[in-house]
């Protein structure tokens, strides 16, 4: 089968390897379909995500769909041809964390794309049959591939609680910050700012759900946001960059008594972080690890309502141009959301 590896920051290959027997309990499945994450972005530019190395040569992807092959011993309810959502972790369920419902930082985890553990860039792979989700009706593979990054922001959506009319800033326009804007006006939120340096970013934004844009690259966008609220502040700020001081921006534009997500992922390992101004607030802070089973509500909102979220997606692009896609993303050009690779097909 054909696998893209990334041998290092920077450069990917084309490889071949064997595709191995699923055992008892798993499927394998042809992988269609994968998006491209930003944390599959941070391993390509930088090396590692946060604190976490990238060991090379490493197989990235783990936002994928794609098609049963065949089952092994024990598993029912699947077959040939079934198309199916390919859900990345893989839990334990006996540790504390699993027996509580906290699957999401189970003490086993293991995640398909983080070093150790191949992810979907590759044809084959081979799954606990627990980790394939129906497919939704009316929907491409390339389309429900989203259902992954969705699922994150429906976690976070359960962390912030958003009532009707509540105000938000969502930091970031990238396809979480884009997905956190969609989410929260069907959510019930009020007016939403999305805040992003790249025009093309702030319109899609635009189009899907933000009520308005913001460039910090030519205003202070927290104090331009208090302004803008009678120098109340938002009831909730989402950081999806994490990145360019979007950090204590969502602190200094979050109202007294609001909540702070933080969803994104920052590239250093220590952050400056402006605790006095989050202490005299006594702001609520949450911070995301994945999601947690949202990922079939993801789904059903999917079919229900995709012209929410199809903006976003702007680029495909085979497997054999993983590179040029990945350079894309890197530069922000061609008007780029979110780009899905073609792996098969």
């Amino acid at each position: 089968m054909r696998i893209a590896e990334l041998l290092e920051p920077h450069r990917f290959r084309l490889a071949e390897g064997a595709i191995a027997e699923p055992g008892p309990g798993e499927v394998q499945v042809r992988v269609d379909s994968v998006g491209v994450c930003g944390s599959d972005l941070h391993n390509f530019l930088e090396g590692s995500v946060g604190d976490i190395p990238s060991q090379y040569p490493m197989v990235l992807g783990h936002e994928p769909t794609g098609v049963v092959v065949k089952t092994g011993a024990g598993v029912s309810g699947w077959q040939a041809g079934d198309r199916a959502a390919l859900e990345p972790a893989i839990y334990c369920y006996h540790c504390e964390f699993c027996r509580s419902g906290h699957h999401n930082v189970c003490a086993n985890l293991r995640f398909l794309s983080q070093p150790g553990d191949p992810g979907y860039f590759r044809e084959f792979v081979n799954l606990p049959a627990g980790n394939l989700l129906p497919f939704p009706a009316g929907l491409s593979f390339e389309e429900a591939t989203v259902f992954e990054p969705l699922a994150i922001i429906l976690h976070s959506m359960k962390l912030a609680q958003i009532t009707a009319g509540e105000t938000v800033a969502v930091f970031g326009a990238g396809p979480i910050g884009l997905l956190t804007s969609a989410a929260a006006k069907l959510s019930g939120a009020g007016r939403v700012w999305s805040i992003d340096p790249v025009a093309h970013r702030r319109e899609i934004a635009l189009q899907m759900g933000a009520d308005a844009v913001v460039d910090p690259s030519a205003v202070d966008p927290s104090a331009f946001i208090r302004n803008e609220t009678g120098k109340r502040g938002v009831d909730i700020a989402f950081d999806c960059a994490t990145k360019g001081g979007s950090m204590n921006h969502s602190l200094r534009v979050t109202r007294n008594a609001g909540r702070v997500v933080f969803t994104g992922i920052p590239s250093e390992t220590s952050v400056d972080f402006e605790f006095h101004v989050a202490r005299r607030k006594e702001l609520a802070i949450f911070l995301t690890r994945r999601s947690n089973h949202e990922s079939g509500i993801a789904l059903r909102m999917m079919t229900e309502n995709f012209r929410r979220f199809a903006p976003m997606l702007t680029h495909t692009r085979p497997m054999d141009g993983i590179q040029g896609a990945f350079e894309i993303l890197e530069r922000y050009a061609d008007g780029v959301g979110k780009i899905v690779i073609k792996v098969s097909g």
